[in-house]
C-alpha cells in the first residue's frame, strides 16, 4: 500500500465504480479512431472483393475497390491503411524481382489512394515474402536466407514505394541492417520525410497462418522464418532489435503478434519512449471472430476490450482487421 492511500473502510475503491460517470471520469485509458491503422490486401483485376476464408469479414481487393476502402476509411476518420499485396504465383521469383516494379500491384494501389485520398496516410509491407518463389521474407541460397544481398533488395523495394507515394513503410523482413540501410537510401534520394515503421519486436509466432493464406505465401513457403524471427521465449533479444532500428533511423517500432506479448509492448514504451505500435495479428483476429460466430464470446465486446488492452500497455495505435467496425462503433 502507497504511504498516501487511507486503509479500509476510508478508502473503496469501488466507489468510483459506482456509476458510469464515475467510471467515465476515471478512466485512465480511451480508444480513439486516430489509434488505428486498417491492413488490407490488394490483388489484380477490377471490381473484385474475395473472402478470405480464414479471416471472416476479410477480403481481398482490386485497386478500384482499395480506393473505396481508402475512402471509407478517411470517413470514418482512420488515419491510415495498410497494403499487402496478393501476388500472382506466375510473377514470384528466386530473386523476387517484382518487389521493386514502379507498376506492381502495391505501388500501383498507393498512387491510385494518394490520387483518391491525399489526405489518408498510407503504410505498406517491405519484405519479400509476396514476391518470393520460396515464400521466405529473404532472398534464399542454397536453402539458407541470406541477409545482405536481401537488404540490398528490401531498399530497391522501399524506395520504389516512396516513390509512389507512400507515408510509412513498414521493413517486416527482421534482416539485421535493413532500417540503416533504408534510411540511408531514402535521405540521398530525398525522400526525408517518408516515415519508418519498424517491425522490430517481430517473433516467429503461430498466429500468422490466416495472414499467410490472404497474401498466398502459405503454400510457397519452404520451411519456417525461425533463422530471422524472434524466438518467442526471448525477452532480452527483442529489447536489443528495438534499441538497433531506432538507432539506425527508425521512426516508430512494432511489436509483433500483439494481444499475446503486451509484457513487451509495455517494455518498449517505458524503455525507450518511442512511438509504439503493435499489430492484431490474423491469428488474433480470427479466434475472435471464430468464438463470436460460435456464440462462445461476445465479439463486439472482446473486440473493443482487446484494443483497449493495447493502449492500456502503452500502445499509441494499433494494426487491426477491426478497425472500420471498431471506427463506425466509436463514431456512433
Amino acid at each position: 500500500m502507497s504511504a498516501n492511500q487511507a486503509p479500509f473502510p476510508a478508502a473503496r475503491f469501488r466507489r468510483t465504480r459506482a456509476s458510469a460517470s464515475l467510471r467515465n471520469l476515471v478512466r485512465e485509458t480511451e480508444i480513439s479512431v486516430n489509434d488505428l491503422i486498417w491492413p488490407i490486401f490488394v490483388r489484380d483485376g477490377e471490381g473484385v472483393e474475395e473472402p478470405v476464408a480464414s479471416m471472416p469479414g476479410v477480403i481481398r481487393r482490386s485497386v478500384d475497390k482499395i480506393v473505396e476502402a481508402a475512402r471509407e476509411a478517411h470517413s470514418l476518420g482512420i488515419p491510415a491503411i495498410c497494403l499487402f499485396p496478393y501476388t500472382d504465383p506466375s510473377l514470384k521469383t528466386e530473386l523476387c524481382e517484382e518487389a521493386w516494379n514502379p507498376d506492381n500491384l502495391s505501388n500501383r494501389a498507393i498512387r491510385a489512394i494518394k490520387d483518391a485520398v491525399p489526405e489518408l496516410a498510407v503504410m505498406t509491407d517491405i519484405a519479400l515474402d509476396p514476391y518470393n518463389a520460396n515464400g521466405h521474407d529473404g532472398i534464399v541460397r542454397d536453402g539458407v536466407i541470406v541477409n545482405d544481398e536481401t537488404v540490398e533488395a528490401l531498399v530497391k523495394m522501399a524506395l520504389a514505394q516512396a516513390e509512389a507515394g507512400a507515408d510509412i513503410l513498414g521493413p517486416s523482413d527482421m534482416m539485421d541492417g535493413r532500417i540503416g540501410a533504408m534510411r540511408s537510401a531514402l535521405e540521398a534520394e530525398g525522400h526525408v520525410n517518408v516515415t519508418i515503421m519498424s517491425y522490430a519486436a517481430k517473433f516467429a509466432s503461430a498466429y500468422y497462418g490466416p495472414f499467410r493464406d490472404a497474401v498466398g505465401a502459405s503454400g510457397a513457403l519452404k520451411g519456417d522464418k525461425k533463422t530471422y524471427q524472434i524466438d518467442p521465449a526471448n525477452r532480452a533479444e527483442a529489447l536489443r532489435c528495438v534499441e538497433r532500428d531506432l538507432t539506425e533511423g527508425a521512426d516508430m517500432v512494432m511489436v509483433k503478434p500483439g494481444q499475446p506479448y503486451l509484457d513487451m509492448v509495455r517494455e518498449v514504451k517505458d524503455r525507450f519512449g518511442a512511438p509504439t505500435y503493435a499489430y492484431q495479428v490474423s491469428g488474433e483476429y480470427a479466434m475472435i471472430e471464430a468464438a463470436a460466430q460460435n456464440g462462445w464470446i461476445d465479439g463486439e465486446k472482446v473486440m473493443l476490450e482487446s484494443l483497449m488492452c493495447f493502449r492500456r500497455a502503452g500502445c499509441d495505435g494499433v494494426l487491426t482487421y477491426f478497425a472500420p467496425r471498431v471506427a463506425k462503433l466509436l463514431n456512433g
